[in-house]
């Protein structure tokens, strides 16, 4: 989306008469019915230096310039991009990060750093990322751009930073990404004049903005041809028994989809649907429809991104992963196909950050086709509202055609069918055939008298080169940032009675705590290990469950249960609290693939718990 396109003369103009706020102040309102108050002084002052930038570097006055251009199908917007020919006539064009920042520190974590944001210092990407991101996202998704061989060139200006030495911001881990996208500190206006005469400055920049924005949205033969590399010879990624035939019927209905189509995908935990759905994606992909994969939980996405790229190469696929709040005011079928995992977490109005009313309702209207794939049973929250019955009602409320498909086949656990089942029944979520257990050569699952024997545990599998990772239910608080806690520091998770002490996972590594080093010796929560799998998982329960031995049943405890979105409106109904704590439970025992240790931390409960074992195992009395 345009909100500011001219020619470097007409820019140069607007800034000299003052009225370059009032343009971008209009446009904003024209186009998007609102103004970025928070942007109005970066343009009075940011653009002010671009344009002497511009008339020191020479450039031709028919240069284009795209000031906060809104790259379709997202919501990210380039701050400047300045466009021309070079002296041997090839097109390019510069995206242009600014920043007013003026210090900066380094951290340990590609591409992210901190500044001051209000109230102190904050992680954010680094300006030269940021510029990256953007270039790959148009080499990567605009047509035009590749067809009309439109070069791409990516800077970010810091006109009020005085660089240091040593320089936070040239910190060894940047350098890759200082190299791709180089920066500009208030004293190196030469060499920025430079930089843009070199790429733009013979000028004939405003057909090539217009080739840019004419684009079509489709991913790029270098995009396809690179995810679809990733899956040769992954067995990871292999397809088996339900799993293939729904991915043959869910890739064939999205590759003739003529009007609105939604697919649903049932199927309970292990079953495959994360797997399905990354193949899925891949194959869409290399038929070169715009797809995009949704998932509502952010760790997941990370973790995929990270585990699928290539190095360096992390940028470009994320790109095709987004979470499930970004399409609120997305255009009715922006996407051919929107590939949506963990859709029970789907959200509703007034979920945190989120500007929409229903995220079922943005994918189905934002893509011609939208296949979810759902397990009921997982819904943790008050908030999730993306069931099944949901995605009908939207789907039918559309005119969507409808195909549903489950997948019954057990990939996680070892197989074990059985295990899962006998959980549903240990919680008293629904009766099961498997009230007696399972076969245990399938599944290791062990009770453990005390948190530290768990810790061991983990520890000693990872050391074994298993994943594993320990996990609670949120019966603890969770430290807040600003209280000195951005990085696990606090050690939240306590057991008095044990002297056990642990933190929470980090927030600089929230999304990725799952497969970062440090995670190890932190403890993970639902929220960053739903729709996840481990080797090996250990499970802290929590005193928010608690089980009445003479009623035989299952209690929430309203004090206990720290999840304060998780609780809202719930404290007068102690029973559906109290289901979304069992499902909360059943969810963290079954991310392993080999076998799961709990230590259980009300009497009731373990008594319950080791009650059900004895028919199995003799040895927990």
């Amino acid at each position: 989306m345009v909100i500011y396109m001219k020619s470097a003369a007409e820019f140069r103009n607007d800034v000299d008469t003052n009225a370059i706020v009032d343009e971008l102040t209009q446009a904003f309102k024209l186009r998007l019915g609102w103004v970025p108050s928070r942007e109005i002084n970066p343009w009075t002052n940011s653009l002010r230096f671009m344009e002497t930038i511009l008339r020191k570097a020479e450039v031709s006055p028919d240069c284009g310039v795209l000031i906060e251009y809104r790259i379709p199908s997202t919501s990210k917007r380039i701050d400047f991009v300045v466009a021309g020919e070079d002296d041997s006539g090839a097109k390019n064009a510069i995206i242009v990060e600014l920043k007013e920042w003026q210090t900066a520190k380094a951290t340990s974590m590609d591409g992210i750093v901190e500044t001051i944001f209000s109230r102190g210092f904050h992680a954010t990407a680094h300006p030269s990322y940021q510029a990256y991101s953007y270039k790959t996202l148009l080499l990567d998704f605009n047509e035009n751009v590749e067809r009309k061989n439109v070069s791409v060139s990516s800077c970010a200006y810091l006109h009020n930073y005085t660089e240091g030495s040593p320089e936070p911001l040239r910190a060894p881990v940047y350098q890759h990404i200082v190299n791709d996208s180089p920066l500009f500190f208030k004293h190196d206006t030469a060499k920025l004049q430079e930089f843009i005469r070199k790429y733009v400055g013979a000028g004939k920049g405003m057909q090539i903005l217009y080739e840019i924005e004419q684009g079509k949205i489709r991913p790029s033969k270098k995009l396809i041809d690179h995810v679809c590399e990733m899956f040769k010879g992954n067995s990871a990624f292999t397809l088996i028994d339900s799993q293939k035939v729904a991915y043959e019927q869910a890739l064939d209905i999205a590759a003739h989809a003529k009007k609105k189509t939604v697919v649903i995908i049932k199927g309970g935990p292990g079953t495959g649907k994360s797997v399905l759905s990354v193949n899925l994606l891949g194959a869409l992909l290399a038929r070169s429809q715009h797809v995009v994969f949704v998932a509502p939980n952010a760790a997941f996405r990370d973790v995929m991104v990270k585990t699928l790229a290539q190095e360096n190469a992390a940028t470009r696929l994320r790109h095709l992963f987004k979470g499930s709040g970004a399409f609120f005011d997305a255009e009715a079928n922006t996407f051919d196909t929107m590939v949506v995992d963990e859709a029970h977490r789907l959200k509703g109005e007034g979920a945190y950050q989120y500007r929409g009313t229903n995220q079922v309702e943005d994918i189905v209207k934002a893509g011609r086709c939208s296949i979810f794939f759902v397990d009921d049973s997982q819904q943790v929250r008050p908030d999730d509202i993306g069931s099944t019955k949901e995605i009908r009602r939207i789907a039918n409320k559309h005119g969507a055609m409808i195909h549903e498909m489950e997948l019954d086949a057990q990939y996680r656990c070892a197989g074990a069918d059985g295990f899962i089942n006998w959980l549903d029944d240990v919680l008293m979520i629904r009766e099961t055939a498997n009230f007696d257990g399972w076969d245990r050569k399938d599944f290791l699952f062990e009770i453990v008298d005390s948190p530290h024997t768990l810790h061991e545990i983990i520890k000693r599998k990872a050391q074994q080169g298993h994943t594993a990772r320990l996990l609670a239910g949120y019966a603890w608080k969770w430290t807040a940032e600003e209280d000195g806690n951005p990085n696990g520091e606090v050690a939240d998770v306590v057991i008095e009675e044990h002297d056990f002490r642990m933190p929470w996972n980090s927030r600089r590594a929230r999304t990725t705590w799952a497969i970062d080093a440090s995670g190890a010796d932190q403890i993970g929560c639902i929220h960053t290990s739903q729709g996840l799998e481990f080797d090996y998982v250990g499970v802290i329960i929590g005193r928010d469950l608690e089980f009445d031995l003479q009623s035989q049943s299952f209690r929430s405890n309203w004090e206990q249960y720290k999840d304060g979105a998780g609780k809202k409106g719930l404290k007068d109904n102690p029973e559906a609290l109290c289901s979304y704590i069992k499902q909360i439970y059943k969810t963290l025992m079954s991310r392993a693939a080999k076998g799961c240790y709990v230590y259980i931390c009300d009497p009731g409960v373990r008594g319950h718990f080791a009650t059900r074992l004895r028919a199995l195992d003799d040895r927990y009395f």
